[in-house]
């Protein structure tokens, strides 16, 4: 093995407190021997995405952080919410890694797993905003040769989701899918998928660029939440396509009540099914996201077919099994450079992610704003 295996190196840690303050700082951690089936990687690229920030900032305002010390003694603090801290009982007091996926290069290996050496992987593991991880070689994509770590950091959260959505609704005998937050790097992939797979998609966005962004790379069906004459436009497009589920990122406030009403006000204008209690089409809600961290409000206008459930991979994956859920592995793998590509707004070092004006940039959740950690930069 290389000389790379017995250093230490830095890996982000969060922290809140008792006293409802949240610590983000840097902790240099030994890296250990790789076992017989694992592999020791050279961390390179980690996107930063909107299911990383609840672990990592935790509600916290951090348009009020501060920061302390320099370079590995670096500590930035912002206050949380009370309102938040109850959801943070499980964690109070204890130091976390964060970062759910990321690539790199295997520089160790264990004797199962010598073949690995030198390849570019990624990995959906977790702690990746460090300089170094070992994980299980099981647990590994190995990249296509001609791609980087930069290309595979985030094939994993944003295009496995994407497939994941299509697979549910054909396993659920839906024919047809509405999206939210639909101009985002998840639903950029969604929209090209859809037109791979020929399946209709009802795409909701925040503004006119977002519409003008997503018939730039050929979407059909994009409606402006913001636009006046919302509701009667997303009941035309449902009219025309027949979406009957739908997958929301926002999760607060009124729009996946919005979008139930539509489904039935589709349904009810077909004559579909129609009922004592409105129409008896199934209308499917998955919340996925939490964008509008407010209540969700439902104005209870959709009659009695229907269902909100949460949306999660890991929890999709084990429904589906292994071999379903190698198969988008490899369908993302193989299209890692085009359908799955993903863009980024900056990249940043570990020491910049604690930086007070970096860290409320990359907590907006910003469309068209997506950073990548590189934890090997000074």
């Amino acid at each position: 093995m290389g000389d790379d295996n017995h250093v230490s190196g830095l890996q982000l840690r969060t922290l809140v407190t008792a006293e409802g303050t949240l610590e983000l700082s840097l902790a240099r951690i030994p890296t250990p021997e790789p076992g017989p089936d694992e592999v020791l990687i050279r961390v390179e690229a980690a996107p930063i995405n909107p299911s990383d920030l609840g672990l990592l900032v935790s509600g916290a305002d951090v348009s009020a952080a501060r920061s302390s010390g320099a370079g590995e003694d670096m500590k930035t603090t912002a206050s949380v919410p009370p309102a938040y801290m109850r959801a943070m009982a499980a964690r109070i007091g204890q130091s976390l890694p964060a970062g759910n996926e990321g690539a790199g290069v295997v520089i160790g290996a264990g004797a199962n797993a010598q073949g690995l050496m030198g390849k570019t992987v990624a990995l959906f593991g977790g702690s990746m905003y460090s300089q170094y991880r070992v994980v299980r070689a099981s647990d590994l994509l190995v990249l296509p040769d001609d791609a980087t770590a930069v290309d595979g950091a985030a094939c994993f959260v944003n295009p496995l989701t994407a497939l994941a959505m299509v697979e549910c609704m054909r396993l659920e005998n839906h024919t047809a899918i509405v999206h939210t937050a639909a101009a985002s790097n998840l639903g950029q992939m969604l929209v090209k998928i859809c037109l791979e797979d020929g399946v209709p998609l009802v795409n909701i966005v925040r503004s006119p660029a977002q519409v003008e962004l997503l018939r730039g790379i050929g979407a059909v069906h994009v409606v402006d939440s913001t636009a006046p004459g919302f509701q009667q436009a997303l009941t035309q497009v449902l009219i025309d396509t027949g979406a009957t589920v739908a997958f929301d990122a926002i999760g607060g406030g009124r729009l996946g009540g919005q979008i139930l009403s539509a489904m039935e006000a589709a349904a009810v204008s077909k004559g579909d099914n129609l009922g004592r209690y409105g129409s008896n089409v199934f209308k499917q809600l998955y919340i996925y996201g939490g964008l509008d961290p407010s209540p969700t409000e439902l104005n209870r206008s959709f009659g009695f077919a229907f269902a909100i459930n949460g949306f999660l991979l890991m929890p999709f994956f084990e429904r589906i099994g292994p071999e379903a859920a190698e198969r988008l592995r490899q369908r993302v793998a193989a299209n890692l450079k085009s359908t799955f590509a993903s863009h980024y707004s900056q990249e940043i070092s570990l020491f910049e992610m604690l930086q007070p004006e970096i860290l409320a940039s990359y907590d907006k959740k910003a469309t068209g704003q997506k950073f990548l950690v590189r934890p090997q930069k000074a």
